[in-house]
């Protein structure tokens, strides 16, 4: 990184700094594939309204000279409660943006979740940015691919399968419908014009070349027309994947398994009962199910539910130290993020990822102190008001 980046990394003070230096990089359509929701973006707004909602009620006067945030997530420790969330096409905000994110991750001592569609392969990221490994994969229609996906994870040492529940179909993403934007890209007037307005982003994208999928090559297609281009990224996913073919990936795969996009308790409940590791209390981001719950919102009822029996993590809407603090009062044994560090690494590659990282652990620390919090053991719900 050079001087003056490096500079204009310190100078950035929050995930919404970097989320605007994202927005002065790409183009409106790339931006507005990370940025957006589905629909109205009830949901997507709604999951950081539920965090405003909450407010922490601090103890004072307890010797707060030194701050542990490590913790156990998956039984392996972890310098901070924080998870990579997966995250797919990142390389179009940013060149190797997988491997930058993957690698900032290493650095903070925390897990990250490769998506399938992610623009770097499994066996890329296992050699270029070791640490601690998950995976997602997309329960696929072609079950035989999907088996094929799992297995090279398994090759490659990745610890944990994240297996997304809550994407039966995709999403109506009207951002995209208005942008023009699909995965792999169909070219317009209107989406050509919107590339060329941001230059820089331009120039690195005929640099590096058209950003892959890789982990879907011999799968994706490309979408026939642009009236399906918003539902592109779910075209492939099996709609018939039920509790049944869970429970037989369960059997398949030895190592942890979590299960994200759970809302309702019972869901929790029969996750657990089938031998999951975990669940994951995940709205997609507001991506999906525009009207959803909030993620912070469904999180205490399945931590009652399920939580003396398996890990509770919390994805959705975490763009601060406090809203860590607030989800593991409420239950969570750590949270996942995703739109934070792709913004950071949009903004400025693994600079940008590597300090969406540190404000969030800095923050958090800072929030504990001030709370009275010494160690992650601390924070439970007696901090809420």
């Amino acid at each position: 990184m050079t001087g003056a980046a490096h500079h204009s990394m310190l100078r950035v003070r929050s995930i919404e700094d970097l989320r605007r230096q994202a927005q002065r990089r790409l183009p409106a359509a790339v931006f507005d594939f990370f940025d957006g929701g589905a629909e109205d973006e009830v949901t997507l707004r709604d999951n950081r309204a539920a965090f405003e909602r909450h407010r922490l009620l601090p103890r004072v006067l307890r010797g707060v000279s030194s701050v542990d945030t490590t913790t156990t997530v998956a039984a392996a420790s972890a310098r901070a409660p924080i998870v990579i969330a997966p995250t797919g096409a990142a390389g179009f905000g940013w060149p190797g943006a997988d491997v930058a994110i993957a690698r900032s991750a290493a650095a903070a001592g925390i897990p990250y979740t490769l998506s399938s569609s992610a623009t770097a392969s499994i066996e890329r990221i296992a050699r270029e940015a070791p640490g601690r490994l998950w995976f997602q994969p997309y329960m696929l229609r072609d079950q035989a691919f999907l088996h094929r996906l799992i297995d090279r994870a398994e090759a490659a040492g990745y610890e944990a399968l994240v297996v997304t529940v809550d994407m039966p179909v995709g999403g109506k993403r009207e951002r995209d419908y208005r942008r023009d934007f699909a995965i792999p890209f169909a070219f317009t007037l209107r989406n050509v014009l919107d590339f060329a307005s941001r230059p820089r982003w331009a120039l690195a994208l005929a640099r590096h070349g058209m950003p892959v999928l890789e982990n879907l090559v011999g799968l994706a297609r490309s979408p026939r027309d642009i009236a399906s281009i918003a539902s592109s990224v779910g075209r492939d996913y099996d709609s018939g994947f039920d509790w049944q073919r869970l429970q037989s990936l369960r059997e398949r795969w030895q190592r942890r398994l979590l299960v994200k996009g759970i809302l309702h308790p019972e869901d929790a409940e029969r996750a657990a009962t089938i031998g999951c590791d975990g669940v994951i209390v995940s709205n997609h981001g507001g991506r999906q199910l525009d009207g959803a719950v909030a993620s912070v919102d469904a999180l205490p009822a399945i931590a009652t539910a399920v939580g003396a029996r398996i890990e509770v993590l919390l994805d959705g809407g975490v763009r601060r130290g406090s809203d860590i603090v607030k989800a593991l009062a409420l239950g969570a044994r750590a949270v996942m993020i995703g739109r934070a560090t792709l913004y950071g690494a949009a903004a400025a590659g693994e600079a940008g990822a590597r300090r969406a990282l540190e404000i969030l652990i800095d923050e958090l620390t800072r929030t504990m102190r001030l709370c009275g919090i010494r160690s992650i053991a601390e924070i439970d719900r007696r901090i809420i008001a």
